[in-house]
């Protein structure tokens, strides 16, 4: 018979189980150990706000390497890999990779053809001098335009909706001008935006449930819309909860930074302003036009502005106006006018109205609304439109860029019946960003037909899933403010209307073809614009930025260091941009990038590497004029070699600490358990009676 266990445990096992914890211990530490050694020797492309702080130097004479550091380089590499093309395309740019300094921090918010010192050479008449007016070639800067020293990413949408950084926008004085009608608060290191207006002391929510309860706000019918003189753009912000995605523009400098404010809240918005020339869109792009006491003139010059306003609204399209004059009789002391003077201005409002066709839907309090009709038959019938003002003779009615604003009405396309939608009716939203464009179906696009706008639906469900493959960050809400530099059809900016993003979808004046109609028709917004030109926005403003094919359109128009330079300008500190062109293109563009201390990769084609189109991705990296980075915990190693901070540092081997004291503590307190016939110790005690 064999012998009874008493108990007491051999001393041989005792040592297995010791030698077993030491080597996880062991394993652990020599984890850590070569963690720290590898993160001492090498550094990868920052991803996070802090390492791009300390880490990117703005100096001018710093090489453009991956770490910024003078490690030296292994000559071997530098010796035998050739990137540069032996099949060259000839570019109109600088032979040589410049190093690009930051400009003086006093350009911090440039907007290169809205500078309010530039504009005071302009007439003041029709506010010509608010207008687009783009340095010569002498004026344009070649130097990075630098972020605030205390720079932070936003906050992310929804949240950026109601909250944004002061450090980001330090600026107080809309918070303190508009105090009264809660526009803007100050709280702390943020402001908070509660979604008050002039005329909507109750906030944008309930005001635009207001306009709801009397046009078909929700139903898909209205899917865009623009705000002229759109504040910090509450209207919408809010119009988004509704699907309805607006083109909210303001003037610089009429209240400062309030089109920054916008976009820093992740909403779409423009500087822009009703002057003396044609808004930078197509004729029938927005389903809905919102003015609250935008301070237009409306009633001057017979009408021009609302004129304006007839041509870019789509065919039963809705004019939303509240403030001066409406309900003139309740408001105009608080407005310190007289009541003639009110009364006056709003008759001759009603007249340009009827002179248009335009049919008043309702006046209900602070609200009147007017609705342009479907077509011009019966405008044509009752001889309204041979009055001033007529219908154009010959105009192309989607030339926006630079063109004069004109006092004729837009005409419409010709229709059979009364009962006909000018031009096509759309399919209600969501269905609209799908269904083929009116444009489109009718032949109105030369070259492009309902097969080629499926198939390029389909090409860019592959290309943004391929994208979300090399960018995670893509679908997880990283990217809020996304510019395609060339939209063609909207296809990107279809394809990722799942994600918490929007998308300002841009169309060259220089392309082949004018599309920026279908974006529109399929319920997106955009802009034209010349790429040989700044862009209408404050720095620091788009998160992604989209480009394909932009800079073979450009090559040979104008020096796209300046377009890299202008795309530095509005790009966000770690904004992404992708760059899809032919490999030569994407090499001189690298080289660029680099002296801009972008840090970039040239990729395959998501089709394979025997297409000869490639991809560049490149992340523009923190640089700021003043060292901004100086708080105890957030200081990095003197060798700024290493990618963590003491606090980082500490973190890590106290959680190491804790796992390890914790291991110990669960073989100490393990419940009984059998190993051959072996008993474990449980307790201190235990181990002192074996000792």
């Amino acid at each position: 018979m064999a012998k009874e266990y008493n108990g007491s445990p051999k001393h041989h096992q005792l040592e297995a189980k010791r030698k077993r914890l030491t080597w996880i211990l062991g394993v652990s530490g020599l984890c850590v150990f070569f963690y720290v050694l590898g993160a001492w020797q090498t550094t990868t492309i920052p991803t996070t706000q802090s390492d791009l702080y300390a880490r990117v130097g703005c100096d001018v004479n710093s090489p453009p390497s991956a770490d910024n550091n003078n490690a030296p380089v292994d000559p071997s590499l530098t010796a035998s890999l050739d990137f540069q093309s032996h099949h060259q395309v000839e570019i109109n740019s600088n032979n040589t990779v410049k190093q690009f300094q930051p400009c003086d921090m006093s350009f911090s918010e440039y907007t290169p053809c809205q500078d309010k010192v530039r504009g005071r050479r302009f007439d003041r008449n029709m506010l010509k001098y608010r207008e687009r007016h783009c340095p010569t070639k002498e004026e344009l800067l070649l130097c990075l335009i630098p972020a605030p020293p205390k720079y932070k990413t936003p906050f992310k949408w929804p949240q950026s909706r109601d909250y944004a950084w002061y450090d980001n926008i330090p600026h107080k004085e809309l918070s303190i001008e508009k105090a009264v009608q809660n526009w803007i608060q100050v709280e702390g290191d943020r402001f908070r935006f509660p979604g008050g207006g002039t005329m909507f002391p109750h906030g944008a929510d309930a005001y635009i449930d207001d306009i709801g309860k009397l046009i078909p706000l929700t139903d898909g019918t209205i899917r865009t819309a623009v705000d002229t003189g759109c504040g910090v753009a509450s209207f919408g912000a809010f119009l988004l909860k509704r699907d309805v995605i607006a083109m909210s523009f303001a003037p610089r400098d009429t209240h400062e930074a309030q089109v920054q404010f916008a976009l820093e809240r992740g909403v779409p918005a423009i500087i822009g302003i009703m002057g003396s020339k044609r808004l930078p869109y197509p004729a029938r792009a927005f389903d809905l036009a919102h003015c609250s006491r935008c301070l237009i003139p409306w009633h001057q010059y017979d009408g021009l502005y609302l004129t304006e306003v007839d041509r870019i609204l789509r065919p039963g399209g809705y004019w939303v106006l509240s403030g001066p004059p409406i309900h003139w009789k309740k408001h105009w002391r608080g407005w310190e006018r007289t009541e003639k003077d009110l009364k006056q201005e709003q008759d001759a409002i009603e007249d340009v109205a009827k002179r248009l066709c335009w049919n008043k839907v309702i006046e209900k309090e602070d609200l009147a609304i007017w609705q342009k009709p479907i077509n011009h038959i019966e405008c044509i019938k009752s001889g309204t439109v041979y009055k001033t003002p007529h219908i154009c003779k010959s105009d192309n009615p989607d030339t926006a860029w630079y063109k004069d604003l004109e006092a004729c009405i837009t005409p419409l396309p010709e229709v059979s019946s009364s009962d006909d939608v000018a031009g096509g009716a759309v399919e209600k939203w969501p269905e609209r960003a799908f269904a083929v464009p009116p444009r489109i179906s009718r032949g109105s696009i030369r070259g492009i037909t309902a097969e080629k706008f499926r198939e390029d639906n389909e090409l860019w469900k592959d290309r943004v899933a391929h994208y979300k493959r090399i960018i995670s960050p893509l679908a997880q809400g990283r990217y809020r403010n996304i510019m395609d530099m060339n939209a063609f059809l909207g296809g990107f900016a279809a394809a990722i209307l799942k994600y918490p993003a929007w998308v300002m979808n841009v169309v060259p004046v220089s392309s082949d073809h004018d599309t920026l109609g279908v974006i529109y028709e399929r319920g997106l917004i955009g802009t034209y614009q010349d790429w040989c030109e700044a862009f209408s926005t404050y720095p620091r403003t788009y998160d992604l930025i989209h480009a394909t094919g932009v800079f073979s359109i450009y090559q040979d128009r104008c020096d796209i260091t300046y377009i890299l330079l202008e795309m530095d300008r509005i790009l966000r500190p770690e904004g992404t941009v992708i760059f899809r062109d032919s490999v030569e293109l994407l090499v001189k563009i690298k080289s660029i990038t680099d002296g801009m201390r972008w840090k970039s990769q040239i990729m395959d084609h998501e089709s394979g590497p025997f297409n000869p189109e490639k991809i560049l991705v490149a992340v523009k990296t923190y640089c700021s004029s003043k060292e901004d980075h100086d708080s105890p915990t957030g200081k990095r190693f003197k060798s700024e070699r290493f990618p963590v901070t003491r606090c980082e540092l500490a973190a890590f081997f106290g959680v190491f600490m804790i796992f390890s004291a914790g291991l110990f503590c669960i073989y100490l307190t393990m419940p009984d358990a059998e190993y051959g016939k072996l008993k474990l110790p449980r307790t201190v005690s235990d181990l002192r009676v074996l000792k």
